[in-house]
């Protein structure tokens, strides 16, 4: 085909807008309609599922959307395709078939399988987690497609592969044809995460006009891999070259982006205006993937609980000590961890009670439910009377509840079987690569030109918040944390590139300092990204800080004052 495709997503996680699916396909002309439902903390919540109930393990919203949404995408003409199907992609496509029929409907169903390492992972030497999973990619969705599938439901692919492989299908493309692939994923990766590429989450908020119920987002992908951002006309948000450009940065290391079928150059990408609320993704190159599959590996690490201690007035360190002391004197027995967190928010002389307050957060966490449980929450609660004055609790703690903790796996990718079931019940398997290529670094790109010298001396500096003149996202891959700072003309580059080093990193965000940090720079994107590994220990699942998920990480950085050219202001 020549004509582009025209792929709209209609969410980013378990628990998006409900209403966004119907909203997409009434809202302007689709050919396809995606949804990503499947975060790593998602994998574990339908790991439990699937514990309580083999016959679920899938996303029970996108069945509920379906129920109104189906007979719509039906009669539109328009295509299906979401990896909802989580842990039981084969179950997912049973009670879609039954909604079909209840609503006298006949929609041709495709699903993917093969993801599912669970019963295999000792002898992959994955260990015994909760679920395991691998990250398949786009040709099964593109062979379910070109038999004619009205609704294709995967488990585990990566997030962009809901959409590479409607494109691939749409265009014939051929599975080494790298450069147009890594252009359909460069599009995907924009989509993949909803309102996040059409103004959500977005540094610079406050220039979107028109910012109550932001569109969700849409892409254009030509033959050529090409693609125009953009979203359904008299929807909120906004399409612009840095609400992309944010989200091309999300979740990303350096300028390799491995996937199962390519590993696409970031730094090759180039943005351009193609007109209102469109933005044009161009030059994109691809390379061969590498030869293992990724592996989401979820497990139940164990049972926490926590409690927050509101302190009030004066001599607030003596007060944290004591009740510090108190708790740990009482606990029979001590958890494996313990931590306290004091949050500083009190000013002096307040006018309010909360404003003179600060809060004391003891978090647990144990093996053994019972030690975090009834004996840490009755050890908080009993000293109601007889700690420091002013004593109270935001929430009296309640039973110690399960975490999670996932790590990253890898396989050869031929210990893969990736299957795709069509329409009329045949079996497909779809051959692993056969070109790879290992991923490595790309090489050190050299700072660009410092700052030109405009006048005699050093050039007048002010102390202002980063944030004035750079935006930031942020976001986590399983423990680590990325934070892409980016900034707005060449000269703003040249600045942030040669002054917005590790060492400065860290020490604007202390937090980071005894961690290993590494600095990419994305010259075409005039952004640099950091790499913060085990800054959210074993992942947002483990609840291991303040900000599981690194999501503010970029905005805290934006916060913190640097000394900034005043030509540059």
């Amino acid at each position: 085909m020549t004509e582009p495709i025209r792929i709209g997503n209609a969410s980013g996680f378990y628990g998006d807008r409900f209403s966004a699916l119907q909203e997409m396909l009434t809202g302007g002309p689709l050919d396809v309609l995606t949804g990503d439902y499947l975060a790593e903390l998602t994998m574990l919540i339908l790991g439990r599922d699937r514990m309580r109930d083999p016959g679920l393990g899938y996303a029970k919203t996108f069945l509920k959307q379906l129920e109104t949404g189906l007979g719509e995408a039906l009669d539109r003409g328009v295509k299906v395709v979401s990896n909802a199907g989580g842990l039981n992609p084969s179950g997912l496509a049973a009670a879609i078939g039954e909604l079909a029929g209840k609503l006298g409907l006949h929609p041709k169903i495709a699903y993917v399988e093969g993801d599912d390492l669970l019963a295999r992972t000792e002898e992959l030497g994955l260990g015994t987690p909760l679920t395991a999973n691998a990250y398949l990619g786009a040709w099964g969705i593109a062979e379910a497609l070109q038999a004619g599938a009205d609704v294709v439901v995967t488990g585990r692919v990566t997030d962009a592969s809901v959409i590479v492989g409607p494109a691939a299908a749409h265009h014939g493309w051929k599975r080494t044809q790298y450069d147009e692939l890594a252009g359909a994923v460069a599009a995907g990766h924009v989509i993949e995460c909803g309102c996040q590429a059409t103004g959500g989450n977005y540094a610079f908020f406050t220039e979107i006009r028109d910012f109550g119920r932001p569109g969700f987002p849409i892409a254009e992908i030509h033959a050529d891999g090409s693609s125009v951002i953009t979203k359904h006309d008299d929807t909120g948000g906004a399409v612009t070259i840095d609400t992309v450009k944010a989200q091309l940065l999300y979740e990303i290391t350096g300028a390799r982006y491995a996937g199962p079928d390519v590993t696409t150059r970031l730094d090759t990408i180039e943005l351009s205006v193609d007109g209102p609320d469109r933005i044009r993704i161009s030059g994109v190159r691809g390379e061969a993937p590498p030869p293992t599959y990724k592996v989401s590996l979820n497990s139940v690490g164990g049972f926490r609980n926590e409690v927050d201690f509101v302190l009030t007035g004066l001599q607030l360190e003596q007060k944290a000590e004591l009740v510090q002391r108190q708790l740990e004197q009482l606990l029979p027995k001590r958890p494996a961890e313990l931590k306290w967190t004091l949050v500083w928010t009190e000013k002096p002389n307040a006018e309010s009670e909360e404003e003179a307050s600060v809060f004391l957060r003891c978090a647990v966490k144990d093996p053994d439910p019972q030690v975090v449980g009834r004996a840490f929450s009755s050890a908080a609660v009993e000293l109601a009377l007889a700690s420091y004055p002013g004593f109270h609790v935001t929430a009296p703690p309640g039973d110690g509840s399960p975490y999670g903790v996932f790590q990253a796996g890898y396989v050869d990718i031929h210990e893969v079987e990736h299957v795709v079931v069509l329409p009329d019940g045949s079996r497909k398997v779809i051959e692993p690569a056969a070109e790879t290529r290992p991923l490595e670094a790309v090489e050190d790109i050299e700072a660009p030109m410092p700052l030109l010298q405009l006048s005699s001396g050093p050039p007048r500096t002010r102390e202002v918040p980063l944030g004035r003149i750079a935006g930031a996202r942020s976001g986590d891959k399983g423990g680590d944390a990325n934070v892409g700072v980016w900034v707005r003309d060449e000269k703003s580059w040249r600045w942030l590139a040669h002054t917005l080093t590790v060492e400065l990193f860290k020490t604007l965000l202390p937090e980071t300092r005894p961690l290993q940090v590494t600095r990419y720079l994305l010259p075409n994107l005039l952004a640099v990204n950091f790499v913060v590994e085990g800054l959210l220990g074993e992942g947002v699942a483990a609840q291991a800080r303040f900000d599981p998920q690194a999501k503010a990480v970029g905005e805290w950085l934006r916060s913190r004052y640097v000394d900034v050219p005043e030509v540059l202001l």
